[in-house]
């Protein structure tokens, strides 16, 4: 009894205790379980799989986004080549670098055009060719003289003065072209085989030039539009009379144009129509 009575009283065993003791054993703080234990405890930290994941995500957008770029690229040069093919099937453009069309396209309607033969055409061409030639001459004699010629300088030349005009046009609202005929009575100061005066995106389809109304005409040796001063030349096969008057005959076609330049169309709004 003496032995049983001088044993130490060890306190009863509780679950809370068991729980510290297992927390003790695993390394934790051994706090009681709640928000403030799992706050405390330890976190997972990223592993390396992880990180390899995210390198490959990153490297399949990549190479996603270049591949993007590379079929944009590809989608317009094949459709600027796609462009440049059909324009050379359609052939060479027929209006002028303001937009102006050429002078066959410029003509109204009823102004047509009778197909010529092959021969024919050779003939003209060859006619062209020899016009280009004779400029050329002319042109290189102008410069053995030291001086400009007369469609280059930037005024018109004196040695003829205009004593009337009588201009009368048709105007065609359907494709807003026009067609003129112009006769303009000149007075001979000086003599001279040439005719200049200004003119500027005009087709011109025939020049007549006489010394009165019974009187023969003086030939035409060639004409040429000169757009560098815009003028239009009349080269004669001799020179005209001084003090003596002729009588200049123009028959042109050219567009209504759509900007402050010659025979130009404007609009205006009237109760919401477009005049």
């Amino acid at each position: 009894m003496a032995l049983e009575e001088k044993r130490e009283k060890r306190p009863p065993v509780t679950p809370m205790m068991i729980e510290e003791e297992a927390a003790l054993r695993n390394g934790s703080r051994g706090l009681p379980p709640g928000p403030w234990a799992e706050a405390a405890g330890p976190r997972p930290r990223t592993t390396e799989r992880h990180i390899a994941v995210h390198k490959r995500l990153v490297l399949g957008f990549a190479v996603s986004i270049l591949a993007l770029l590379a079929v944009t690229m590809i989608a317009v040069m094949l459709s600027v080549r796609f462009e440049e093919c059909g324009a050379a099937a359609d052939g060479p453009p027929r209006a002028g670098g303001n937009g102006s069309l050429s002078g066959a396209a410029r003509q109204p309607p009823g102004v047509g055009q009778t197909p010529g033969r092959p021969e024919e055409e050779k003939e003209v061409r060859g006619g062209e060719a020899t016009a280009e030639e004779e400029k050329e001459e002319e042109e290189e004699e102008w410069q053995r003289r030291r001086e400009p010629p007369p469609w280059a300088r930037p005024r018109l030349p004196r040695h003829l003065r205009p004593l009337h005009y009588n201009l009368m046009l048709s105007a065609f609202m359907e494709n807003f072209t026009f067609s003129g005929e112009v006769n303009v009575e000149l007075e001979v100061r000086n003599a001279s085989r040439y005719i200049v005066l200004h003119a500027h995106r005009m087709h011109i389809e025939a020049v007549r030039v006489a010394e009165d109304k019974l009187a023969g005409g003086v030939r035409v040796a060639r004409s040429f539009l000169y757009p560098q001063t815009q003028v239009f030349v009349v080269v004669l096969s001799r020179s005209l009379e001084v003090q003596r008057s002729y009588n200049l005959k123009i028959i042109y076609n050219a567009l209504i144009e759509n900007e402050l330049l010659g025979f130009f169309r404007s609009s205006y709004v009237l109760h919401g129509e477009r005049r």
